[in-house]
């Protein structure tokens, strides 16, 4: 059976940049970092140009068919964002990603303004989740509010001048009831969150329903629980610290127990997250980055049109 996908490795997607100029500065990228990541230039230039350039060419054709079509209608259409999805595991680096991505396409002239939202919003409040006692199975598809992401999403395809999306704290580990994040007609949207490319049990609509491209982050799953296991110890000496921090009992661990607090949380909530839930979702992608274990992409899978 034939390959729905085409393969790329490093070196071969890096060629695809052609002209495109690096629009960001190193203490632009800086700032985008993760907490325990870290992306140099060269993997901007190698990976992030190329990908940029891509979707420069998509959004641009998706602009010229809206024209086409209020020409056809005589009426002057509102404008639709061109809404960019992006799934992967925690920790796989989704966040850092989005950011940096964020940051490259707002630099293009046809579309500058560009939107991040995460689904960590769309999340059910602790409250909720303790209610219908699955605080433990946060991040599995049954924690969130998918009526209300899909609303977001379906405003958002729809022109509306202004929609709002529920904002996550991720010191107080739960959504802050008072705080939204608000969307005005821009040129893209990226949507970051683990679950945004599962299918909905009833079948009736997904949340991928309203993707024009999505990307899924790829690696080993053993890479993946060690920069889950890095992460939870440069947390330790970071957030956990702050006084209203959900996971402040955490500072005080050893490094031996961080380790095994860390490695357990992963084996039984996000490890088996991502094989139950999340990986299976991975070849529903317009993209697939795959990682090495040092966070450089190895290889880059683009489906076929």
């Amino acid at each position: 059976m034939a390959d729905r996908y085409l393969s790329f490795d490093r070196d071969e997607w890096d060629d695809l940049r052609a002209a495109t100029p690096l629009t960001l500065r190193q203490d632009d990228l800086d700032s985008l970092q993760g907490i325990h990541e870290r992306i140099d230039i060269d993997e901007v230039v190698a990976v992030y140009l190329p990908l940029s350039r891509l979707l420069n060419l998509y959004v641009s054709a998706i602009q010229d068919l809206q024209r086409v079509s209020s020409t056809f209608l005589g009426s002057i259409a509102p404008r639709v964002p061109y809404v960019i999805g992006i799934a992967g595991s925690v920790a796989v680096g989704k966040s850092t990603f989005a950011r940096i991505l964020q940051a490259l396409l707002s630099r293009w002239p046809a579309h500058p303004q560009v939107d991040l939202v995460t689904t960590d919003g769309f999340l059910h409040p602790n409250a909720v989740l303790l209610d219908r006692g699955i605080m433990d199975r946060k991040g599995f598809p049954e924690s969130y509010d998918t009526r209300a992401l899909l609303a977001f999403l379906r405003a958002v395809k729809s022109g509306e001048p202004e929609v709002s999306a529920p904002v996550y704290d991720h010191v107080a580990y739960d959504v802050l009831p008072d705080a939204r994040i608000v969307v005005r007609r821009p040129d893209i949207v990226i949507v970051e969150g683990l679950n945004v490319l599962q299918v909905n049990r009833e079948g009736v609509e997904f949340v991928s329903d309203y993707f024009d491209f999505s990307i899924y982050i790829d690696a080993d799953v053993k890479d993946i629980e060690e920069w889950y296991v890095r992460r939870f110890f440069a947390l330790r000496e970071s957030v956990f610290r702050n006084p209203n921090s959900f996971f402040r009992n955490f500072a005080t661990l050893d490094d031996d127990q961080s380790d095994m607090t860390a490695r357990h949380i992963w084996s039984t909530i996000n490890g088996r997250n991502l094989r139950e839930n999340i990986e299976p979702t991975r070849e529903r992608a317009s993209l697939i980055l795959r990682k090495g274990n040092d966070h450089r992409v190895t290889e880059v899978r683009l489906r076929r049109l």
